[in-house]
């Protein structure tokens, strides 16, 4: 399954810092943030709850830059 959720990140850089860690994230087969469009697109693994990863996501990127925001 393959969700867009709307995100808040003030660079290129941190948005590529976001994506990394989001595609380190248990459950998640592929993300993609677009900084241009303020997206982040996530493909999670079969069987896995998109809420319950999304929040493991949003968590993984807060930890590499505090100031972002994904909108669930």
């Amino acid at each position: 399954m393959k969700k867009t959720y709307k995100i808040e990140v003030d660079c290129a850089n941190c948005a590529n810092k976001m994506e990394d860690a989001a595609r380190k994230t248990a459950g998640v087969q592929t993300a993609a943030v677009n900084f241009m469009t303020q997206k982040i697109i996530v493909e999670f693994d079969e069987g896995r709850e998109p809420k319950a990863v999304m929040e493991e996501v949003r968590a993984a990127c807060k930890r590499v830059e505090p100031d972002c925001e994904i909108f669930l």
